[in-house]
């Protein structure tokens, strides 16, 4: 993707898109070949060095790159951050944070090839010392491109410095991991050219491949690289630090498909909390229960895998509990609530799988125990009571219907 970026600049176009080797779209063109490769900061393909000369090209070395053609990001750490800059006049100027808003994001995150907009804020990568384009985007989400849409004069005619906005967008969305039950391990495919195809590496490239991989999907680090499938699937080379598999080199030359397991196999466990007597309530910092209470807390996680155990932690303490996850869920009772009750709970899900151990941990219950605005044993009885009453009223109802009934058919 350095040469690619070189190859967008001399051009005078924006971000690269897309790049990839393959077979030369035009037969019979003599091919040149880089010497060495490209810092990425050049003005010109001719300062990262090139042979000339048939015999040193074929159909597998020819590189293909797709520019966006009048927004770009630039001085972010990625293809997909940056400072906005879009074309004008055949020079490119900073927008103004003020003249920039969703809208607007969505439609530059688009154009530059990747994923919805994640983070916007002026002079988050840099102020732009340069021109600032003089006009407001009136965007209304149906353009294909941001030049698409109205504009109008800037209603303050001035910018001042360091409010360049800057975008974050979230990598695209064209990888994915198959047949390994869950988002974060399988086969690696990479949409390309309209449909999923697999992704293969050599031996050396593996490791990178897979860091990129768990990098860009956001499923931590990897875990191991096990054989992969005998499917041939289009060659990927990484460095390892690239923030999505677009800025590796691909060719079309088929290698095995790469299987990838990373550290976040397993999705959150949910963790919830009920009471059968009716002495938990919502208060201002969450839930609250009344003191004296019964009440139970649930661990539960998707059935990604069979087996596993849901292990019960209490913030400040040292007290925890272990079930195994029957169905996928694990119930821990607490017989009466008490001020040592009071604090934070969390569901933390252990399972063996591909030969490693994995965890995943829950968001953290917050429980306040307080004091009952009546004593615990009145209000039992007083719900006895009440339950009681209601069955004695809808059996003597019954008997009066069913006894008018009988008396009915006699008449």
């Amino acid at each position: 993707m350095r040469e690619a970026n070189v190859v967008c600049r001399q051009q005078g176009c924006g971000n690269v898109v897309a790049a990839s080797r393959g077979r030369l779209v035009e037969k019979g063109r003599i091919g040149v070949r880089l010497y060495g490769r490209c810092r990425g900061t050049e003005s010109s393909i001719r300062q990262c060095g090139i042979r000339r000369g048939p015999g040193f090209c074929n159909g597998g070395y020819y590189h293909h790159v797709t520019c966006s053609e009048s927004v770009r990001l630039v001085n972010g750490s990625g293809l997909c951050s940056g400072r906005v800059e879009v074309k004008s006049n055949q020079s490119w100027a900073s927008v103004c944070e003020a003249d920039f808003d969703q809208q607007d994001a969505e439609l530059v995150c688009r154009d530059v090839g990747c994923g919805a907009p994640a983070a916007l804020q002026g002079g988050l990568y840099g102020g732009g010392g340069g021109q600032t384009w003089d006009k407001e985007f009136q965007c209304k989400g149906n353009e294909s491109l941001l030049l698409d849409c109205d504009t109008s004069d800037r209603k303050n005619n001035t910018c001042l410095p360091g409010n360049a906005v800057g975008l974050t967008c979230s990598e695209p969305d064209d990888v994915r991991l198959v047949g390994g039950g869950s988002r974060c391990a399988g086969g690696v495919e990479r949409y390309d050219q309209g449909e999923w195809r697999t992704v293969g590496a050599e031996d050396r490239d593996q490791e990178n491949v897979a860091a990129v991989v768990c990098r860009q999907l956001g499923c931590g680090s990897t875990v191991s690289v096990p054989p992969g499938n005998t499917t041939g699937g289009i060659r990927v080379s990484c460095y390892g630090s690239e923030s999505s598999l677009r800025e590796c080199l691909t060719s079309y030359d088929l290698r095995p498909g790469l299987t990838v397991i990373c550290s976040d196999l397993l999705v959150q466990p949910d963790i919830f909390l009920t009471d059968p007597m009716g002495g938990v309530f919502r208060g201002h910092q969450g839930p609250e229960m009344f003191r004296g209470y019964n009440f139970t807390i649930t661990c539960s996680t998707q059935p990604q895998y069979p087996g596993g155990s849901l292990l019960l932690t209490f913030t400040g303490s040292n007290r925890t509990q272990t079930q195994p996850a029957v169905n996928h869920s694990a119930a821990f009772l607490f017989p009466a609530a008490d001020d040592s009750h009071q604090g934070n709970y969390s569901c933390v899900y252990d399972n063996y799988v591909f030969s490693h151990n994995f965890s995943s941990e829950s968001e953290l219950l917050s429980l306040a125990i307080t004091a009952s605005p009546l004593p615990a044993f009145i209000i039992r009885h007083v719900v006895v009571l009440l339950i009681l009453l209601t069955t004695i009223t809808t059996s003597y109802l019954y008997y009066k219907v069913k006894t008018f009934t009988q008396m009915l058919q006699v008449i």
